[in-house]
């Protein structure tokens, strides 16, 4: 999976933000925390869910299944408002 070309990453003012470009059916922004930022960047390029979660995991001392369950939460929204192609 990874983010369609019709949204593009934004950090201002410390916030991280994904944009929607054009009419894609979305209209709003998507705002997100620096991890969430992180997930958007490794999406860039086509990944999976695993993959997302083992590079977070390398980063943070957090336990592996609440790494997951973030990132699950923030591929369902994505999902939600069209923002991912398989």
């Amino acid at each position: 999976m990874r983010l369609k070309k019709d949204f593009i990453t934004h950090a201002a003012g410390g916030e991280n933000f994904l944009v929607p470009l054009g009419n894609n059916g979305f209209s709003g922004l998507i705002k997100g925390n620096d991890t969430a930022a992180m997930i958007f960047e490794y999406l860039k390029k086509d990944t999976t869910e695993k993959e997302i979660v083992d590079r977070l995991y390398e980063k943070f001392d957090a336990p592996r299944e609440q790494i997951a369950a973030d990132v699950r939460k923030i591929l369902i929204e994505l999902k939600k408002c069209g923002a991912l192609v398989k």
